[in-house]
């Protein structure tokens, strides 16, 4: 058996989950703006990984994750946001308001789900305002 016939499959299929994840997160932007938002930041990386849009809404700052998916057959985008990652996003965001020094800042978290099925031309979108509350050591108030 060829071994560069597996790994191909799995770079092509790599690149298309690739893909529908930086067009989610270009469509869940570009509804963002939609509502006034404005967005400061992209992929934000930390040590512990990365928030996928910061935004300010008003005056208070908002930290997006957005979730794509192709159906909801194994659940909608948005309850992939378990404890574990509330958590992660929390100590992110907190780096991140100190990074910039915004620590007396509004923030809060939002998640859009984005659902888009393979050949559909535009996505359904979720939005979640105020999603969860900070959690854990470290907690951001507002």
């Amino acid at each position: 058996m060829n071994l560069s016939t597996p790994i191909l499959r799995w770079r092509a299929a790599w690149r298309r989950y690739r893909s529908l994840d930086q067009r989610g997160e270009r469509a869940a932007e570009r509804y963002l703006r939609k509502l006034g938002y404005q967005i400061v930041g992209r992929r934000e990386r930390g040590r512990l990984g990365e928030i996928d849009l910061v935004a300010v809404d008003g005056r208070t700052i908002v930290f997006v994750e957005v979730k794509t998916r192709r159906s909801i057959v194994a659940g909608r985008p948005d309850e992939a946001v378990d404890a574990g990652k509330q958590q992660r996003l929390t100590r992110l965001a907190l780096a991140y308001l100190k990074r910039h020094d915004l620590l007396e800042c509004s923030a809060r978290f939002d998640v859009v789900g984005v659902t888009w099925p393979a050949g559909a031309r535009r996505p359904t979108i979720e939005h979640f305002r105020n999603a969860f509350e900070a959690v854990g050591r470290g907690q951001l108030f507002s």
